[in-house]
């Protein structure tokens, strides 16, 4: 059977996947064990890279061999519908360089070695995740609600995605063994911040089920 952890910013975007497999959070943070699957274990570990960071961390959850990332996403790409479920491959630490007057630099160019860019790592067959849009993303400490910051941005980095946590589970992953990937569900348009166009329960929804069918199709 396939060890499988799943990582979640919040229960409440994985809640319907506990559910499923029994997973009892008693706190808002933490690592979790199924009541009802022996290979699957989930960690939440609160908003934001920091947080995604120390907890897979302080955990160091090398008995796995499939590490998930599930969340929900802004999207700057229009054609990925609100609701789709996306394989985010690439994702980028955006806000990483230097101001030069109006100027960004990016972290590429700054010559100090290292890389703010991640990306997925796949070592087993997965036809469900193959099948899925392939998106590259940013992954942001402040989400984008500012026209002039958007333009800049997509300028910058032509980001299909926005998230608070995707490039820092790429990086703390990197010590892991195994596959690890990192699963999204479009809840709204990265625009100026207007919530009556959101629809973060469509976005749950679509994301837990697509979460619980391929958990059940890698460990059959």
């Amino acid at each position: 059977m396939q060890k499988i952890l799943i990582v979640s910013a919040t229960r409440q975007e994985i809640e319907p996947f506990l559910a499923k497999f029994k997973v009892e959070p008693k706190y808002e943070t933490g690592f979790y064990t199924s009541g009802t699957n022996p290979g699957l274990a989930v960690l939440i570990t609160g908003v934001g890279m920091v947080n995604t960071a120390h907890f897979i961390g302080r955990y160091f959850l090398s008995a796995f061999n499939i590490t998930i990332n599930l969340g929900i996403c802004g999207a700057f790409n229009r054609t990925i519908k609100l609701g789709e479920v996306v394989n985010v491959t690439e994702d980028c630490l955006s806000e990483m360089g230097a101001e030069d007057g109006n100027e960004f630099i990016k972290y590429a160019d700054l010559n100090l070695g290292g890389t703010n860019k991640f990306h997925a790592r796949l070592d087993d067959e997965m036809d469900m995740v193959d099948a899925l849009k392939k998106v590259n993303g940013i992954t942001v400490n402040t989400v984008h609600g500012n026209e002039e910051s958007i333009k800049k941005t997509v300028k910058l980095f032509n980001p299909d995605v926005e998230s608070m946590e995707g490039a820092a589970f790429f990086r703390a992953c990197e010590h892991l063994p195994g596959s690890c990937i990192q699963i999204r569900s479009v809840s709204n348009y990265v625009e100026k911040r207007d919530k009556s166009k959101w629809d973060i329960p469509l976005a749950i929804k679509n994301l837990n089920e697509f979460a619980v069918k391929l958990v059940e199709d890698l460990q059959k």
